[in-house]
């Protein structure tokens, strides 16, 4: 898994942007409605900056910030790190352990093609987890 190149795990991932002007509000609800932890801030199809929960939590509510008045350039991540899709994910890993975060873009020529987060470090081992759950499952429902 982690020697996997990065373009396997962004395969079909729509990549989810915000202008610079958006509010805060308004990328938490895009976020919850994609159910991802962060967003590329992007203008004129260049990617400027990260938007996370931990901004959210910290530079917004923790500050005082209204929600609905601060755009996300305001509390946006912009000295990013980024990976190549053609990078192995474990390279991708190391990058959010050296720099402490969770997310990191994925930029090829120059332009946002997708994000990789801690959590998908989890993929197989979340799935054989399910499988298992649902074998117990089914398990329990024969014995009775």
């Amino acid at each position: 898994m982690p020697n996997r190149p990065v373009r396997e795990l962004i395969q079909g991932q729509q990549v989810l942007s915000a202008p610079a002007s958006m509010t805060v509000a308004e990328a938490a609800r895009r976020m919850k409605a994609a159910k991802v932890g962060a967003l590329m801030v992007v203008v004129d199809d260049d990617l400027v900056g990260l938007f996370t929960e931990r901004d959210a939590l910290y530079r917004v509510l923790a500050a005082g910030l209204d929600p609905a008045k601060t755009t996300v350039a305001a509390v946006m991540s912009s000295n990013l790190r980024t990976i190549s899709p053609d990078r192995p994910f474990a390279h991708a890993l190391h990058l959010m352990y050296d720099g402490g975060f969770r997310h990191v873009p994925v930029v090829e020529n120059g332009k946002p093609v997708g994000m990789v987060s801690a959590r998908d470090a989890l993929g197989p081992e979340m799935e054989q987890f399910k499988a298992e759950l649902d074998t117990r499952e089914r398990i329990g429902e024969i014995l009775g």
